[in-house]
């Protein structure tokens, strides 16, 4: 056992070094502290791990990038230029959507050619769609542009925005917006998956997260050369420019407090270090459960966490090929012959169905070099229920892979089994042994309305002076542009390194 002490007063901790941990710890050496990240894991990047198998590099999870602006404003911070420094590279479709007879929808950023695909399946609905990319840049801003980087730290600090919200119709699910404007449900679906992406059921979440159609057609859907893991190193390299240092292999088991206020924390491993700020990018529905000191006075209190809605939860096929499928795109939605069932059965009824969804990733499409030469990289992603549900995955895993290979060969890649260089499967098991995500969910809390802003775990802990939350399960949510923005929220709610001395 030892205590690492430090010399500088204003010195903070980072539990976890996902996007949203460095994120906060670029922001936080920006302001004059002293940061040790620490994370258990071999490697940075937390749910944007990368895994490296027999030449094939594959993004353990976030592979979808918007509002690059936001890691632009990192960047900045440090004096450099995001753009000189990552290729980004605009994709183009944004998505190929599948439908389950076959029909095909290139969703983009080009709303001529998009319009152009809705009048071939519904003419009806071509005005439908411009007033609906209308009333979703309302929706960015209020729920993007006034909501987003701001804490909500009390009840009355949502008042004032209360009536914006409810003139917006906030009350509605994101499908029951998109319905309002477009009747072809093949339509509704193009326009309404996107929830899924930060763990939400687009009949249930709030109709809010309809302004991420406005955010996209604005600001283009992105994906860097070398993956997601080249902007994670990216944000490595600028948190040890400002002197910080990030400890892999470090499990942290529960916070110090002296006489109620952050004081530090302990490893597993025994080893004290002394902080006078502690941010927490751990699961924050595990940061209530396991590191706060049992005892302490929690707003999230296990019975609460208990009741509260998660996210579904994922499984991941990433899979290389000794060939090459050109016709495939970058980010391809490859939809079943259910919808609103198929949801339901994920996220209240909690039983895996025969049949399922999925978002299948080729990033080879957009940079060859993650491969080995003339050879492709993916990765398969299907939402499926959390731990609630009664699978055994343990045993249920490779069954359930074989079932996704079998619908992918039939839908988009012929010959696939024959093509099959290499497998590794993630399951809600994963993400609850490996992540510390409580019920293995993708996503932490799903963001209803009733679990938003100040009905989320807030970015400032008020019931444990000194520590503050970043990532998908607080303010604002899920998603990369999320997690940059909760840390983003730091800016206004840690004080000054100066007033910690």
């Amino acid at each position: 056992m030892g205590v690492t002490k430090q010399d500088n007063a204003s010195h903070a901790v980072v539990i976890g070094s996902g996007i949203g941990g460095l994120a906060a710890a670029v922001r936080l050496g920006a302001r004059g502290y002293q940061v040790t990240v620490l994370d258990r894991l071999d490697q940075p990047g937390g749910r944007a791990y990368v895994h490296d198998i027999d030449g094939f590099r594959f993004d353990a999870g976030p592979t979808i990038i918007t509002a690059p602006f936001l890691l632009e404003e990192l960047w900045s911070l440090c004096g450099r230029s995001f753009h000189d420094e990552i290729d980004l590279r605009e994709m183009a479709p944004y998505y190929r959507i599948r439908f389950d007879d076959g029909d095909v929808f290139d969703y983009s950023g080009d709303a001529e050619a998009v319009k152009k695909q809705i009048a071939r399946i519904s003419p009806r609905d071509v005005d439908g769609y411009d007033r609906y990319l209308k009333a979703s840049e309302k929706m960015y801003r209020v729920g993007f542009e006034k909501l987003g980087d701001r804490p909500f730290d009390s009840i009355w600090d949502m008042v004032p925005y209360l009536p914006e919200i409810a003139a917006l119709r906030g009350d509605r699910s994101v499908h029951s917006m998109v319905s309002a404007y477009i009747k072809h449900p093949k339509i509704q679906m193009a326009l309404s998956f996107h929830p899924l992406l930060i763990g939400g059921n687009p009949f249930s979440v709030t109709s809010i997260y309809t302004l991420i159609s406005y955010l996209e057609r604005t600001w283009g859907v992105h994906s860097a050369i070398g993956g997601t893991g080249a902007i994670v190193a990216g944000m490595v390299n600028l948190v040890q420019q400002q002197g910080g240092v990030i400890r892999q292999n470090c499990d942290v088991e529960s916070l110090l407090l002296d006489r109620g206020r952050v004081s530090g924390v302990r490893l597993k491993s025994g080893e004290v270090v002394d902080a006078k700020v502690v941010v927490s990018n751990a699961d924050s529905a595990w940061t209530y459960r396991h590191l706060i000191p049992e005892g302490h006075p929690a707003r999230w209190t296990d019975k609460r966490i208990h009741r509260a809605k998660f996210s579904n939860g994922l499984f991941v096929w990433y899979f290389g090929t000794d060939c090459q499928f050109p016709d495939v795109p970058h980010h391809a939605i490859l939809l079943g012959p259910r919808y609103r069932a198929l949801l339901e059965d994920i996220f209240k009824r909690k039983v895996l169905a025969d049949d399922f969804s999925l978002y299948l990733h080729r990033p080879t499409a957009t940079d060859p070099a993650l491969a080995p030469e003339g050879c492709d990289t993916f990765y398969a992603l299907v939402p499926v229920p959390h731990l609630d549900a009664d699978v055994d995955w343990s045993d249920y895993a490779e069954t359930f892979r074989e079932r996704v290979q079998d619908y992918l060969e039939q839908a988009m890649l012929p010959g696939l089994g024959d093509h099959l260089r290499v497998s590794k499967v993630a399951t809600p098991l994963d993400f609850r042994n490996r992540l510390k995500s409580v019920k293995g969910a993708g996503f932490s809390f799903e963001p209803v309305l009733t679990q938003s802003a100040w009905f989320r775990p807030h970015n400032r802990v008020a019931e444990v002076p000194g520590l503050y939350l970043v990532g998908a399960g607080t303010h604002p949510g899920a998603g990369i542009p999320g997690v940059l923005t909760s840390a983003k929220v730091l800016d206004t709610v840690v004080p000054d390194a100066s007033t910690t001395r």
